[in-house]
């Protein structure tokens, strides 16, 4: 005889959320400042929050200010030993970022290599920005 009791059914097995892409990433230099930074610090902080503000004569600014807390809404960026936490707001807009760090004899400061950068004012001060395509 055969048994046609139908089988328990499976559970659907849910398939593997795919991977999120890192925000963006740090070349050593950048790494090393941060570093140096968050070692100097008066007060102690968990690394860097990175964001964008509205302003300037190209539209928007890049934000870099120390972070004592990490939000529930950042996006946490470990690389190279370090933490960038990302405003959320800022996130489509900074997606696929470089971040580094340059000093000469005149300047020092961290440089943004975005592909979402549409273009920039003449001192260097705002950028325009669009979403990233995904």
């Amino acid at each position: 005889m055969n048994d046609m009791t139908p089988s328990a059914p499976t559970p659907a097995s849910k398939p593997k959320p795919r991977p999120r892409p890192q925000v963006m990433k740090l070349t050593e230099a950048a790494a090393q400042r941060i570093t140096e930074l968050t070692k100097r610090a008066d007060s102690e902080i968990v690394g860097l929050r990175v964001g964008i503000k509205n302003g300037g004569c190209a539209g928007q600014s890049y934000t870099v200010e120390y972070a004592h807390d990490v939000r529930p809404t950042d996006e946490v960026v470990e690389d190279r030993g370090v933490k960038i936490l990302v405003d959320p707001k800022a996130v489509l807009f900074l997606l696929g970022t470089e971040m580094d760090y340059k000093a000469d004899k005149m300047q020092a400061q961290f440089i943004f290599n975005n592909p979402n950068q549409v273009s920039a004012c003449g001192c260097g001060e705002s950028v325009q920005l669009t979403a990233a395509k995904i």
